[in-house]
């Protein structure tokens, strides 16, 4: 399985480059699907007899399905009960996370998690959790392992944090949240198809441990942002902008925080947040 991001894409260093209906999004769905399709062909490459693309991003409607390699899968459009990790619990041997980013509040291209702006922390366990270490805790409920991480070298920084044994593909580096220092599509499709044939040798799903209780934290960028989320029976305001909720298991868990980040979401008030 491909849990396909797009602020991690080759290129991509701008918020413009990922809004729908932009000219440069347009410019830029050619550019995501090209490292999918990168990507797919160095797991099958790799033995895969399979593959599903979850879209992640945003509406989850940007990969060119006319473009997309012809032997995978593609699971495009929005609310799905897992989200980006869609797909997860359906006894696939392992997943890659394409196109990642680093967390909220932390140095990286198009740094975030869930929510572009409003969130500027989000804390698993006592640990600051980037999407990909959310999603990789969710994985390893279902005994997935995490195969392969790209994105810019921040994000493959964070994934040697709690993906260790994944490999991983910096597509460009660096230089502030809008600007990188890339790599042309032609190098990154390479280095991405390589890497995910060599990750195949890490596939194989394990015995699903027994789901065990976690704790996530978000911290906002505004007071109203934590007391919207706080209405929310089972969420607790711990600080001004801070809110927590305990799950009994990872998954449970996560389709909590979707419900936080889509209340928080709501309560954006225009220019002001």
């Amino acid at each position: 399985m491909i849990s396909a991001d797009m602020e991690g894409a080759t290129g991509v260093t701008w918020t413009a480059d990922v809004e729908t209906n932009s000219p440069q999004w347009e410019r830029f769905r050619p550019m995501f699907t090209g490292d999918v399709n990168a990507c797919v062909a160095g797991l099958f490459a790799g033995g895969a007899t399979d593959v599903l693309v979850n879209e992640a991003h945003s509406a989850q409607r940007n990969i060119l399905l006319e473009r997309l390699d012809p032997r995978a899968r593609l699971l495009t459009g929005r609310h799905k009960p897992l989200s980006m990790m869609q797909g997860i619990d359906s006894g696939v041997d392992g997943v890659v996370f394409l196109g990642y980013h680093a967390a909220a509040g932390l140095d990286g291209v198009l740094s975030h998690t869930y929510l572009p702006n409003q969130i500027t922390g989000v804390w698993l366990d006592g640990t600051r959790a980037s999407e990909g270490r959310l999603n990789a805790a969710l994985a390893a409920e279902y005994g997935v392992p995490v195969l392969l991480v790209t994105g810019d070298d921040l994000t493959c920084a964070d994934a040697a944090g709690y993906a260790p044994s994944a490999s991983a593909v910096a597509v460009k580096q660096c230089v502030s949240r809008y600007a990188a220092i890339c790599k042309p599509p032609s190098v990154t499709a390479t280095e991405i198809e390589e890497a995910a044939r060599e990750a195949m040798a890490l596939a194989g799903a394990t015995t699903a441990p027994a789901p065990a209780a976690h704790r996530i934290e978000i911290e906002f960028d505004a007071a109203h942002l934590a007391a919207a989320a706080a209405v929310v029976p089972t969420v607790e305001q711990v600080d001004v902008r801070r809110v927590g909720f305990d799950a009994a298991s990872m998954t449970a868990a996560m389709k909590a925080f979707k419900v936080v980040t889509a209340i928080a979401s709501g309560a954006v008030e225009g220019s002001y947040g």
